[in-house]
């Protein structure tokens, strides 16, 4: 039996009612059933890559090979309304693909985040929470 992505899974990130999530790094391999409970709290479709508008959260899908993640997590600052939420989803080690959590904390930590928590949301994948440092870096 596989094991999929309920709801509650996704409650713990902490997203509510009406927030604006954008997405980055979908691909074929991304959790269908974490992404639709996202939209299922939100109430509101995920937005791309594109979107142009301040968010009040984004997903990241990072697998090893797509680039460089400090890049990114700049990149995904910019989108954020004050406070908003940034997760990582990585593959579990063992997938094709894994990103070992001290790269996330390396990149993380040069981007001026830093990682809170990690915790498994989904067979394949792990959420990592990044918060941002504060004002008086």
């Amino acid at each position: 039996m596989v094991a999929t992505t309920e709801p509650q899974d996704a409650d713990r990130l902490g997203f509510s009612s009406g927030n604006v999530v954008q997405e980055f790094g979908w691909a074929d391999d991304t959790d269908e059933d974490l992404r639709e409970a996202i939209e299922e709290i939100t109430g509101t479709e995920l937005v791309d890559e594109d979107y142009d508008d301040v968010t009040d959260g984004v997903i990241v899908w990072w697998r090893e090979g797509d680039g460089d993640l400090t890049d990114m997590l700049v990149d995904v600052q910019t989108v954020l309304d004050d406070g908003g939420l940034i997760w990582i989803f990585t593959l579990k080690p063992g997938r094709d693909g894994h990103v070992g959590h001290s790269d996330i904390q390396e990149a993380s930590t040069t981007a001026g985040l830093h990682a809170t928590s990690t915790f498994s949301i989904a067979p394949d994948w792990s959420a990592t929470k990044l918060g941002t440092r504060g004002r008086g870096r």
